[in-house]
């Protein structure tokens, strides 16, 4: 029977049943492939930047957008600020203020094809002023990554000891302080990371207390390489210790100057001051990479180092997609 129009209905025959049928059967297979495809790519590590890199270049946050796109890089991480800067204001500073709707701003980054893996609101929770400023902050700041479609946000403590406070009375401040925000956290079914950055955050035996504070699964911490090391710890020995807590990690070198000058002195760095691979650090950072494939990490890694508006950190680029290749790490 040859396809036909019968009372008004089209009649399907043995061979138009068997053409639509092996057309569906291809197009499932082209669906499932597609999926599949998706799928091992939602299953990679991710390679993404934190828009310090472009601080010194006085670059605007769009100007990493188009860096991303230039250089196949789908992840972004920023800072957040809270009110006006007239630096950001005039387009001299690569990150972005909470004033900017965050679903505006989701829909410009996947015209670039670029999505948030991180926001940065790193305000030092351990300083006495931290409930008055920080934890609102913080709180602001989950409320408005859900929006952009983000799904971690990062804390941290300061640099140095807080002044006016002892080691114990600095911890029950940061440990009310969190409690407060993880409710927020919990809500918006946010990750909430602290990061290895400061007097605390640095020594192993307090992030492991501060990662206690609450009883929550979106309590995470931000794995900074370079942190770790200019702290006077080992990066590798500290990423064993918490690799199960780990979500989102900064890929960051030490300079040999930076190193001699500053190691065990510090707490932190912002930026690396060297490319990626060409560090006293870069060892260190193989051998964790090593580890978080060792353990499934599919979470980004978010390379953190002076850009010099392009050039330093596209050496960047190029030592971590080749060193993550000899490591058969799939990256995407």
């Amino acid at each position: 029977m040859n396809d036909s129009e019968k009372n008004g209905e089209f009649v399907i025959g043995r061979r138009g049943f068997m053409a639509t049928a092996g057309a569906a059967v291809v197009a499932a297979q082209i669906g499932l492939k597609v999926a599949k495809s998706a799928e091992e790519k939602s299953g990679s590590m991710k390679i993404g930047f934190h828009t310090d890199a472009f601080n010194s270049s006085y670059k605007s946050f769009e100007d990493c957008l188009k860096w991303a796109e230039k250089n196949n890089v789908h992840y972004i991480e920023c800072g957040l600020i809270d009110g006006v800067s007239w630096l950001h204001g005039l387009g001299y500073q690569p990150h972005v203020a909470m004033y900017e709707d965050p679903v505006l701003l989701r829909k410009k980054m996947e015209k670039y094809g670029v999505q948030f893996s991180q926001v940065d609101a790193a305000y030092p929770l351990s300083q006495k002023d931290a409930p008055l400023r920080g934890v609102p902050y913080v709180m602001k700041a989950i409320s408005w990554a859900k929006l952009a479609g983000c799904p971690c946000v990062d804390t941290t403590d300061g640099l140095h000891a807080p002044e006016g406070l002892k080691d114990p009375e600095a911890m029950d401040l940061m440990k009310r302080s969190y409690e407060q925000i993880m409710e927020v956290a919990e809500a918006n079914e946010m990750i909430v990371n602290i990061e290895p950055h400061g007097y605390f955050t640095t020594k192993p035996e307090m992030m492991e207390k501060m990662q206690a504070f609450c009883d929550s699964k979106y309590l995470r911490m931000n794995m900074d390489t370079g942190n770790t090391f200019i702290a006077g710890q080992d990066p590798v020995a500290f990423l064993t210790k918490f690799f199960k807590k780990v979500s989102h990690v900064h890929v960051k070198d030490v300079s040999e100057t930076l190193a001699a000058a500053t190691r065990g002195k510090q707490t932190g760095i912002a930026v690396s001051q060297c490319a990626i691979g060409e560090g006293v650090n870069a060892d260190n950072i193989k051998k964790c990479l090593t580890i978080l494939r060792d353990n499934g990490y599919k979470g980004t890694l978010s390379m953190e180092c002076e850009g010099q508006g392009g050039p330093m950190i596209e050496k960047s680029l190029e030592w971590l997609r080749k060193t993550l290749k000899e490591l058969n790490v799939a990256a995407g």
